[in-house]
Order: structure tokens, then C-alpha cells, then sequence
């Protein structure tokens, strides 16, 4: 069974988030919890050493390349295609095409999320495997050597269906409540909630983003007064977020829906 640790009198009032000076520059077989432990070590206030129910949040692209993500792609387009399960959308722009695709890990977003900043020439850099895994590996090492329990969540960029611009969302997580299911508990006006469920790690991605930033060369943070969402053991991961099948709303993009109705509707006439 998931445990939450202990907190007597539930959530924090306080939120405290920073990033972690001190990572260097990645590369294949690298060991992430050692240059976490060394970024850690360097803090010079000691109160900002990783403590009990505090969440690390790492930036995929680091877990990436640690895993030897990198690959050889004259043609980003042609990564993307062979990382894609589904398309969603296309859309041609004076820039070239955006494809909103399913990847292989069941995640929905822009590009597949193969990326091609901040890696050499030639080359582009594709999701973790498993950031799920990743997540836990990373969480098992740092536990060992701190003695605490931590939370680890492994974050992406991705865009969001009505709303412009992106923002970090969790893709691999571990030792944390990635959902928070308020369904059955009352506001304060005594009403009973019903639907809502908060994905509590998507905001704890998108927080640390704040810190972190994307050119900054800190793609390690900490998030400290979440205690109540630390979990004992690894939980349930980043996979539970994902929504396809029946549940997925946004199966199609717009353009796309119209034009299988259509298809539909001229095939129904033929019979």
C-alpha cells in the first residue's frame, strides 16, 4: 500500500523551492545521484541540505543524456517520426510543420519530445525509456546515502489544449503522490467536492521550473513542504497522469476530428 509520511496538522503553509548550483554539463554513463550528492554538498546554507519529505526534480533532459539518449539525427523530423505511435495534429506554419503526436511512452505533445537544444550537431535527444524507472533508480540512491525519504520527479516541457505557451510537467516520478483525490471532501461553504483531483506532480514540475529555467544550467531542484505528498514507498508513478483511450478528449485535433466526420459521412451515405 502507498504511505504517506506523517503530518499532523496536513499541508505546509510554506513553500520553499530552489535549484541546485553545481551540475555540470552530462554525458552518457553518467551517474546522476553522485552529481546531485556533489551539487548537494556545495549548498552553502545548510538548510537547503535535502531533508525528510523534500522532492528533487529533475529536468529530463539530464536523465537523457545519464542514459545515452543522444542520438545521430541530420533529420530531427525523421526522430520525430520514428518516436511517434500516433498523430494528433499537424499543423503548417512559416516555420516548418508542428506535430502533436503520441510517443512511445503514451505522452502526448509537441515533437514527440525529441529535442534539439543543448546537444551537439547532428544530433538530437530523445525522452528516457522508462522516466518512471529513471525516477526510482535515482530515488533508491539518493536515500541511501542521505537516510531520508525523498520524492524524485523527472519533468519535460509540453504545451496544453486551450492554453497558450508550456509549461514543466511531470513524465517519471517516485516517492510521490503524483495525484491528490479531494473527491467526497467538503469546501468551505460545506459543499461536497466531486471532481476534483489534483495532479499535484504536474505542479510540482511546473514550480520547479520557476527556479530552474530553461538556459540557466540548473536542472536540478528542490522543493521542500510536501511532506504530506512524500510517499514510503515508490508509488505509482508519472504513468498514472497519462490519459488515452476512452478517457482522451483530445484524441484528435480539431481539423482532423472534421475531417473524419466528413470521411465518416460520406461513407455512411455510400452504404
Amino acid at each position: 500500500m502507498t504511505e504517506a509520511l506523517p503530518v499532523a496538522d496536513g499541508p505546509a503553509p510554506e513553500l520553499r523551492v530552489w535549484a541546485l548550483d553545481g551540475i555540470p554539463e552530462v554525458s552518457p554513463g553518467d551517474d546522476l545521484v553522485s552529481l546531485v550528492l556533489a551539487a548537494l554538498e556545495a549548498q552553502p546554507a545548510p538548510d537547503r541540505w535535502v531533508q525528510d519529505g523534500d522532492v528533487v526534480v529533475v529536468t529530463s533532459k539530464i536523465v537523457s543524456k545519464a542514459e545515452g539518449r543522444v542520438v545521430s539525427a541530420d533529420d530531427r523530423e525523421q526522430a520525430i517520426t520514428d518516436e511517434t505511435v500516433r498523430v494528433v495534429a499537424s499543423r503548417v506554419h512559416p516555420g516548418g510543420v508542428t506535430r502533436i503526436v503520441e510517443n512511445r511512452l503514451g505522452l502526448v505533445m509537441a515533437a514527440a519530445g525529441v529535442d534539439a537544444s543543448n546537444t551537439p550537431d547532428g544530433t538530437v535527444l530523445l525522452l528516457p525509456v522508462d522516466p518512471d524507472l529513471s525516477a526510482r533508480r535515482l530515488r533508491a540512491g539518493l536515500a541511501d546515502h542521505l537516510g531520508v525519504r525523498v520524492g524524485v520527479v523527472v519533468t519535460d516541457t509540453a504545451g496544453r489544449p486551450w492554453r497558450a505557451g508550456q509549461t514543466d510537467i511531470a513524465i517519471g516520478a517516485a516517492g510521490v503522490q503524483v495525484m491528490d483525490d479531494l473527491r467526497g471532501q467538503t469546501d468551505t461553504q460545506g459543499r461536497t467536492l466531486t471532481v476534483t483531483v489534483a495532479a499535484v506532480a504536474d505542479e510540482i514540475a511546473a514550480a520547479a521550473e520557476l527556479v530552474k529555467g530553461k538556459a540557466s544550467g540548473r536542472p536540478v531542484a528542490i522543493v521542500r513542504g510536501l511532506a504530506h505528498l512524500t510517499l514510503a514507498d515508490d508509488g505509482p508513478g508519472a504513468r498514472a497522469l497519462v490519459r488515452l483511450g476512452p478517457e482522451d478528449m483530445f484524441a484528435q485535433g480539431s481539423a482532423e476530428a472534421y475531417e473524419q466526420g466528413w470521411k465518416d459521412a460520406v461513407e455512411g451515405d455510400r452504404q
